[in-house]
């Protein structure tokens, strides 16, 4: 480990890093007037970008080998700190600016050390928008830079100066600290949420063993910590990805590779880690210079079909199946969980958002070494090499089977089985931007709903019982439940790798259910559904869950109140008293009659509706196996840790 610690540091480390590697580009002006066309969006999750970017900064000194620690403070004034020890930006003064080359960094759009200069080998900010662009959407920003004994400061306001770069004093710290507020003026809010940070900040220290990232949280009653350190890497995030699954493997595979150019200079690194387990999904989160690239590219290519052809040659060359039997990349994969994280010096991304990996040389690079490291485990272990190859083939069976029942499925449409309880009522309107279509439970509810609806948008479609819990089926018994023909055929755009979000016939899919614990069971196994199988429904936002009432009063006889919570309840009897009062609690959506339904959960002035959303991919992936996996005991565990926090029918994702 120590020969591989040391091989770290020199890749990323460089020769010099002062003011002259410092290059300006371009102004600061357009970031304020088109900040969606920076960060993406002015809402939460722009707000939370802004974060991001900041600490990139720090994770790139990290890459250079030169910062340790990373400290994320949430302020009391909501203004958020972000503090390492790395070298500090730099301070000396850039001359064809006449400015500190920390305004300089603070104030222009891409100017930096990753431009030309050498202050960097690796860096994951090379197509980021960059802190100068947090200065310019802030109505606050500090800069404290401790360098060479030295503490400098320097404040902005709405990205302009508002003081020089000054020492205020001596120093034996450091790094840099940067702290700002942002702008009340350009976001739609400017409330950090803890649990949204926490968990990017986790999955960075998995990807840098021995890298340690704090984050605080000041505000009042909000007061909290979490530290997060790794010493295990990615091999430590692999099995928190599998916690409380039953794996495969003794131990996950893992290897770490360092390979040079011509001139024997270490040119990129790939770490790989992975372990099967006995369900059905496929787990890959792949990273480059620690960006998530949650579209693939060449390092993922690489490492699926190493892996296909690694399994495939070890089963024909013995003789478990026949050379014209071979496995596909899917039966091979089932039930895995894997990390890849490479690191490079000149890293190409396709597009501003960093999403895919597009350098060629990387699919061959981590080809090969999986076809010697993995090759190589599978020769050590011929129990387990059986054990998974055995449960490949399975997995083919059963795509056969799905295969076929897919096409029996494209066939024979919802519409034209007359002999469905849950028929599709389908709406009149042809514009799907306009269409809605709930999702209900019960033949009751179902009809009650198709009464109170308004059909010129809105479609209904009654469910008869539980959804099939997909989290614990394989393909075949999914295209066999009718329940879940009968959504594919509604909905219009495919499953899986089909799915073709042009071809949805509903901008919104509203999961319809009773205000009660089976309610929300119903609505978990839909979204398990939606999550495994239909994912852009959920990322862009098609999903959402109806909150129906769960109590009526009516008063004096007459006048009619709704009240979604037992606190609204007893807050308005605070008000108006008991008396005249008639309260009638709602055990299931069938005790309303049609035009309640309409007047408190479908009519679009007056209903609630909750957009599902998933901030979080990773940590979504550990609620639906916590909840809906084989562990009963996970499953109450989980509800006695939260049935305190928020009832259960609240529970969405």
């Amino acid at each position: 480990m120590e020969n591989i610690e040391n091989e770290e540091l020199e890749i990323g480390k460089s020769v010099k890093y002062d003011a002259g590697d410092i290059q300006v580009l371009e102004g600061l002006e357009p970031v304020r007037k088109r900040p969606g066309m920076y960060i993406g969006s002015t809402d939460e999750h722009g707000l939370h970008h802004l974060v991001t970017e900041v600490v990139d900064n720090s994770i790139d000194e990290a890459l250079a080998g030169y910062c340790t620690q990373i400290e994320v403070v949430i302020n009391f004034d909501g203004s958020c700190s972000v503090m390492d020890n790395g070298r500090g930006i730099p301070t000396g003064i850039i001359p064809k600016e006449g400015k500190s080359a920390v305004e300089v960094v603070l104030t222009k759009l891409h100017a930096g050390g990753k431009f030309g200069g050498e202050g960097y080998k690796i860096s994951g900010g090379l197509h980021g928008v960059g802190v100068s662009c947090v200065n310019a959407l802030s109505k606050y920003m500090r800069a404290d830079v401790y360098q060479n004994g030295q503490h400098y400061k320097i404040e902005f306001s709405r990205g302009k100066a508002m003081t020089a770069l000054e020492v205020v004093g001596k120093t034996d710290r450091r790094g840099t600290t940067i702290t700002f507020l942002p702008d009340d003026e350009i976001f739609e809010t400017t409330v950090f949420n803890f649990d949204t940070m926490k968990n990017r900040f986790r999955e960075i220290a998995f990807l840098n063993k021995g890298l340690v990232i704090s984050l605080e949280d000041k505000r009042e009653g909000q007061e909290r910590k979490e530290t997060f350190e790794f010493k295990g890497g990615i091999i430590e995030f692999v099995d928190y990805l599998n916690k409380n699954r039953e794996t495969l493997l003794s131990a996950p595979v893992y290897f770490n590779k360092f390979n040079r150019n011509d001139k024997g200079e270490l040119d990129n690194e790939i770490e790989v880690c992975f372990q099967f387990n006995d369900g059905y999904s496929e787990i890959i989160n792949a990273y480059a210079n620690n960006i998530n690239t949650e579209e693939g590219g060449t390092h993922l290519e690489g490492f699926k079909s190493g892996l296909t052809k690694v399994i495939n040659d070890y089963a024909v060359a013995n003789k478990i199946i026949k050379d014209s039997e071979k496995l596909s990349g899917e039966d091979c994969r089932e039930g895995i969980t894997a990390v890849i994280s490479v690191k490079l010096k000149e890293p190409q991304f396709e597009g501003q958002t960093k999403t895919k990996l597009g350098n060629s040389e990387m699919r061959n690079i981590v080809y090969k070494a999986m076809l010697e490291e993995f090759g190589d485990y599978l020769d050590r272990h011929p129990n387990e090499a059986r054990n998974l190859i055995m449960k490949s083939i399975t997995a083919k069976k059963a795509r056969d089977a799905a295969r076929n029942a897919r096409e029996l499925t494209r066939r024979k449409s919802v519409l034209e089985n007359t002999t469905l309880p849950g028929k599709l009522a389908d709406c009149r309107e042809k514009d799907r931007r306009l269409c809605e279509i709930y999702i209900v439970e019960g033949d009751s509810a179902g009809g009650t709903a198709k009464t109170g609806r308004n059909s010129l948008f809105q479609a209904i479609l009654p469910l008869r019982g539980k959804i099939l819990n997909v989290e614990k089926a394989r393909m075949n018994r999914i295209f066999e439940s009718d329940t879940i023909k009968s959504m594919i055929t509604a909905f219009g755009c495919g499953i899986g790798d089909e799915f073709d979000e042009s071809k949805l016939r509903y901008d919104k899919i509203i999961c319809m259910t009773d205000a009660d614990v089976d309610g929300a069971h119903i609505r978990i196994l839909l979204l398990t559904f939606f999550f495994r199988f239909m994912r852009p429904l959920i990322e862009n936002g098609h999903v959402y869950a109806a909150k129906p009432p769960l109590y009526k009063v009516t008063k004096n006889k007459k006048d009619n109140f709704y009240f979604y919570s037992d606190e609204e309840l007893e807050a308005w009897y605070q008000i108006n008293g008991r008396k005249g009062c008639d309260q009638q609690r709602y055990k299931g959506l069938g005790e309303m009659d049609a035009s309640q339904l309409w007047e408190t959960t479908m009519d679009p002035e007056n209903r609630i509706l909750i957009q599902l959303t998933m901030e979080d991919a990773i940590e979504a992936e550990k609620y639906f196996n916590d909840l809906m996996g084989e562990d009963t005991e996970l499953r109450r565990q989980f509800i006695e840790e939260n049935a305190s926090k928020r009832k259960v029918t609240d529970l969405d994702v």
